[in-house]
């Protein structure tokens, strides 16, 4: 069953994309109520302000699309590389938002090298995940999960302003992670894209 969030999002995304594309001053204004009915339900069930919420989703204009998060499945035998997030004081694999105009590759490796200070390669695209269908906790944006199973080349463990550790953990005893960012069932399921690098990409 669709949650609160689940339906306000895509009313955002609806009203977004409609404002992008009609001509119709009165089409726009209906859209904009749309929006304003959105954000006051996101208000009940959340608790932030309306127009707080609405500034967020509006950060972009345009059709409405996921954001893209890209994650490095990295192991040295039976131990992952993860990196101690500084805004949860958790732990997850290196990644975060791909940016504008890099490639999927180019931008999981970039956030390796500045989340961990190893420079790597990505060598197989293991799996593209929707966020909401992988527990998950709730989050405003629908976004979804690229997860890629990398070699380091080079480089050594440093730490950056968005992470305060770098450590290899045995996957039988796995730290607090960011739940947001990786969860452990993504985790061991990536080591097995690790130990079978000639498995298909999974989706969805």
């Amino acid at each position: 069953m669709d949650s609160t969030l689940d339906l306000a999002r895509r009313l955002l995304a609806l009203a977004q994309s409609g404002l992008h594309f009609t001509p119709l001053e009165y089409d726009k204004e209906r859209y904009r109520e749309v929006v304003d009915i959105a954000t006051r339900l996101l208000e009940i069930d959340s608790g932030h302000p309306a127009e707080q919420l609405r500034q967020a989703w509006f950060l972009e204009d345009g059709y409405a699309t996921p954001k893209v998060d890209v994650r490095a499945a990295i192991f040295r035998e039976d131990r992952v590389l993860l990196v101690h997030e500084t805004t949860d004081g958790r732990w997850a694999m290196p990644g975060g938002w791909a940016d504008v105009n890099d490639s999927p590759a180019q931008a999981v490796e970039k956030e390796i090298e500045q989340e961990s200070g190893f420079v790597a390669r990505a060598v197989k695209l293991a799996a593209l995940y929707d966020r909401n269908k992988q527990g998950h906790p709730s989050y405003f944006h629908h976004a979804w999960k690229v997860f890629f199973i990398c070699d380091i080349v080079g480089g050594e463990a440093r730490t950056s302003h968005e992470t305060d550790g770098v450590e290899f953990f045995p996957l039988d005893a796995l730290p607090e992670l960011s739940s947001g960012r990786v969860t452990a069932a993504q985790i061991h399921r990536m080591y097995q894209h690790h130990l079978h690098r000639d498995w298909p990409t999974e989706f969805d």
